[in-house]
């Protein structure tokens, strides 16, 4: 009996390490490919990670994450999203827009759950946003509908300035599109507008300088993955220093210091995209997911920065803010 027990013994702790193989290579491996850098965006992979965990998925524990960060040289996303293909992970996360184009680009198979703020149909991300039809799904954030918006949001904080300025990044793909968009608004608000464009530190200081020989009044920053995940302090820094007020798409330039915002909540978004990620690891697939759309777009005003340029903020703009920092 004992030599019998022992051996039963024997062969148990012979099987655990097989199991532990066993249960580790069965752990899935999701891709996250973005242009941005990981450091400028802590709190936004924590609400990511946040969606995953609402669906069971706690990384480290049953679910690995192959995180491709470009830094903002988008050049550089095909060639990871092929990385990450060759890998044959489970699904591919991909934030912003050059990300999902890069993702599409490498497979047809392999699922996408993007965060995008440009028209996904557009971009042949899907075929409808209520039936997506394909291997891509997400969160479309409609950034580029809501700058003509931020312009008018603008006007009202400084309704005498004649003139205006538009700060747009030319590698966006819906760049173009979206600076004839505002013109059109900036004509119907009986404006003048100056569109400039940067994609480099360097081209973003020299924006700015042609802004101060311009005498421009006031800035819309276009919603750019580039310019809020990369250059937001530069962004903020450069408006404080020329003495230009500026409205920005996210919560975190007003945070940093900036005037004005009007956007989505970011971090809900990301946890979105996380959730719907949860999901499709679960089995659901992204051809029949409706891609999520925000219902809520958020005011900010730092009344700080207001003073520090003299801006007198009027109390209809106040009450209509979701935030005012002071």
């Amino acid at each position: 009996m004992r030599r019998r027990a022992f051996i039963t013994l024997l062969g148990g702790a012979a099987a655990w390490p097989l199991a532990a193989r066993a249960q580790q290579a069965a752990m899935p491996v999701i891709g996250l490919l973005s242009g941005s850098s990981t450091n400028a965006i802590p709190h936004l992979v924590a609400a990511l990670q946040r969606g995953l965990e609402d669906n069971g998925f706690v990384e480290g524990q049953n679910l690995a994450m192959d995180q491709r960060w470009a830094d903002g040289q988008f050049d550089r996303l095909p060639s990871m999203a092929a990385e990450l293909v060759r890998r044959q992970v489970a699904l591919i996360i991909a934030l912003g827009p050059p990300s999902a184009l890069a993702a599409k680009a490498a497979t047809a198979t392999i699922p996408i759950v993007f965060h995008n703020g440009g028209d996904v149909v557009k971009m042949g991300l899907v075929a409808s946003l209520n039936r997506p039809g394909g291997n891509a799904t997400g969160v479309n954030l409609f950034t580029q509908a809501l700058e003509p918006k931020k312009l008018d949001v603008l006007t009202k904080l400084v309704p005498m300035a004649p003139t205006f300025a538009y700060l747009s990044n030319p590698n966006n793909p819906g760049a173009e599109e979206t600076a004839n968009e505002i013109r059109d608004a900036a004509r119907a608000l009986g404006r003048s507008l100056h569109v400039v464009g940067a994609s480099t530190p360097a081209e973003i200081d020299a924006a700015f300088a042609a802004l101060v020989d311009r005498r421009v009044a006031a800035l819309v920053v276009m919603a750019d993955q580039y310019f809020d995940d990369t250059r937001r302090a530069q962004l903020v820094a450069l408006a404080a220093r020329n003495q230009i007020p500026a409205i920005y798409g996210q919560r975190e330039y007003a945070l940093e210091g900036g005037l004005i915002t009007y956007g989505t909540n970011l971090a809900e978004t990301w946890r979105q995209a996380g959730n719907y990620a949860g999901r499709i690891l679960k089995g659901e697939k992204p051809s029949d997911m409706p891609v999520v759309r925000p219902t809520k777009f958020e005011l900010i005003i730092n009344l700080k920065t207001a003073k520090t340029l003299g801006l007198n903020i009027s109390d209809n703009l106040l009450t209509l803010a979701d935030e005012v920092l002071e």
